[in-house]
């Protein structure tokens, strides 16, 4: 909600450079409380969160449904508004088990859909966070483009 920043002398300090830690832009300052404040409260009034979690079971149930046609080995893991996919058969519950997963294939994976129009974290291990502003067609899209991505990737297994 908030940012900071300052002269190069003081934010060197800052770490993972410097010395101090620091873990939050909220941290005092009155815009952003106040931001964050009010964030609070219409999530309080809304209550937004079965919309979302339907949202995220929808990509998710719908990227895994498209891999698995196209004989791409792929495991989901999501709790709530947020998951990751894994280009593993196998169950990852910890980091080791997330280093089973196939780079090579996150790497055509994040490069067809990036071809496509949709923009993901350039991480294997980066997690996916929805949002209220997707929209059902937008996850629709992504869904119908990752199915492209996949056909095409399956080609080349």
């Amino acid at each position: 909600v908030g940012a900071y920043g300052g002269k190069a002398e003081i934010m060197s300090r800052i770490a993972p450079d410097g010395d101090v830690y620091q873990a939050g832009t909220l941290s005092g300052n009155p815009l952003a409380m106040a931001a964050g404040l009010a964030t609070l409260n219409i999530l309080k009034r809304e209550n937004p969160y079965e919309a979302l979690n339907g949202k995220c079971e929808a990509l998710f149930t719908g990227l895994l449904k498209a891999a698995k046609k196209a004989g791409i080995p792929m495991t989901v893991n999501r709790m709530g508004s947020m998951g990751c996919l894994f280009f593993t058969p196998e169950i990852v519950t910890d980091f080791v088990t997330a280093q089973t997963g196939n780079q090579a294939l996150f790497r055509q994976y994040y490069q067809e859909m990036l071809d496509r129009g949709v923009y993901l974290a350039p991480s294997p291990f980066e997690t996916t966070f929805l949002s209220m502003a997707h929209t059902d067609e937008m996850i629709e899209e992504t869904v119908h483009r990752a199915e492209k991505s996949f056909e095409v990737m399956g080609e080349r297994i």
